[in-house]
């Protein structure tokens, strides 16, 4: 037999993917495990998160974790069937060690269920909503200037003022001989 390694895949979904697809995905990522002789150790749903930087214009995703043992072929298979996948936006795998001996891997079965997460309600913001990206409403980021709620030292709001981009005028010649 080939030489087996531990690998982790971490995939994202589309935030507003359904509890079927995502078992669909999860299904899809066993069965090729199972084709290329892989060994499913660990599968983890995380639910939806944060991601790092907008993917096609998301904020969000459903984040899956999966750990597994296999020869070299079998991430490449892994990964290529999560590139087809309309309701995966990322997708990234490591190595985690060489050289494993599969006799003495341990799998609990809890850890081979997956749970799906429930899909976000109708409302659920994606991020900063409209009013607060066109300015109508505070965002958490442009909070008062101050603890107890009414503004700078004048009465105002440091983001309120507007702002020039023009630099001051500088001093006349005549002012500075003064």
């Amino acid at each position: 037999m080939s030489q087996v390694r531990e690998y982790e895949t971490i995939y994202i979904l589309r935030p507003d993917v359904t509890r079927d697809a995502q078992e669909r995905v999860a299904n899809r990522m066993t069965e090729v495990l199972g084709r290329e002789k892989g060994r499913l150790t660990s599968i983890e749903n995380w639910g939806r998160r944060p991601l790092a930087y907008p993917v096609k214009k998301k904020k969000r995703g459903v984040y899956v974790y999966l750990k597994y043992l296999g020869a070299g072929g079998l991430v490449a298979e892994l990964e290529r069937n999560l590139g087809v996948l309309d309701d995966v936006v990322k997708f990234q795998t490591i190595q985690v060690r060489d050289d494993v001996d599969v006799a003495n891997v341990a799998v609990n079965a809890e850890d081979l269920k997956f749970e799906a997460v429930d899909p976000p309600q109708p409302g659920e913001d994606e991020g900063e909503r409209i009013e607060q990206i066109l300015g109508f409403e505070r965002s958490p980021e442009r909070s008062r200037s101050d603890e107890d709620g009414f503004g700078d030292e004048d009465g105002g709001y440091a983001d309120d003022e507007p702002q020039s981009i023009n630099p001051p005028a500088a001093p006349a010649v005549a002012e500075i001989e003064k």
